[in-house]
């Protein structure tokens, strides 16, 4: 159901060309993180073994913004870290968007 996308360039320590993309939020009226992308740079494949002229992609969505704007968390840190109230998690197991 996301029908308006942005991308930018950006700057990501483990992968160069980096992008993130946004979509627009209607209940919040502005644009929100969703998801990130890249090329993982050579150095750090060569540890694993692979063969330099591999080139290995990376990409994920921001799940975590969709969760605090569902649940009203404004510091990413009260969603994942040490300051994770672990009574929300008890009570909320599980996350469903359709509920």
């Amino acid at each position: 159901g996301i029908t308006q996308l942005r991308f930018k360039p950006a700057y990501n320590p483990y992968t160069e060309p980096s992008m993130e993309v946004f979509s627009y939020h209607e209940g919040l009226k502005k644009w929100v993180e969703v998801g990130n992308s890249g090329v993982f740079r050579p150095e750090l494949l060569l540890p694993m073994g692979l063969p330099e002229n591999v080139s290995v992609i990376a990409w994920g969505l921001s799940l975590e913004r969709p969760t605090m704007i569902k649940y009203g968390i404004n510091n990413i840190r009260e969603l994942v870290g040490h300051r994770v109230n672990l009574q929300m998690v008890y009570d909320s197991p599980l996350c469903r968007l359709d509920a």
